[in-house]
């Protein structure tokens, strides 16, 4: 990987974990969504790969735990989602398949993986499903920026 790479992904990172306070809670279910997560792992998913999108899905994980902001949630969310969007678009080869990994790899894979988490480690009293409809909701909107940034930055590369 090269430095600007590197730097490029470092950067995705810090907006991330500074967007931090962005997070939308959903007492109910004592998950955090967060948009903005999801538009870093389509984003850095097209731009840099599977493998660097999941590594930043998961600094971006570990740094909002550390400072406060984020959940235990954040990992197979955010990750799941950065791994699919990868695949997706390496596949693809379009931005859309990109924003529909991160949907299906958030909204469903996540979500199933963050229930025996919430319920057998954190203890929290959820059903399978629980996590479904705010982390599909979440990914969505996040997928959907993702998708504007990345067709406005091609349409001013073609100009």
């Amino acid at each position: 990987m090269t430095a600007r790479k590197v730097t490029g992904l470092a950067l995705l990172i810090a907006v991330g974990t500074a967007a931090g306070i962005l997070a939308i809670p959903v007492p109910l279910v004592g998950a955090k969504v967060y948009p903005v997560q999801h538009a870093i792992n389509v984003l850095s998913a097209v731009w840099f790969g599977p493998g660097p999108a999941v590594l930043a899905a998961f600094v971006i994980g570990l740094l909002r735990n550390l400072l406060g902001t984020g959940t235990l949630l954040a990992f197979p969310g955010g990750m799941v989602g950065a791994l699919l969007a990868g695949l997706a678009y390496r596949i693809f080869c379009r931005e859309y398949a990109a924003a529909a990994g991160e949907i299906f790899g958030t909204g469903i894979l996540g979500a199933l993986l963050a229930f025996p988490l919430a319920r057998y480690i954190l203890g929290h009293e959820v059903m399978a499903l629980a996590y479904i409809v705010p982390f599909a909701l979440s990914s969505t909107t996040g997928a959907c920026a993702a998708f504007l940034i990345l067709r406005i930055s091609q349409q001013k590369k073609n100009k």
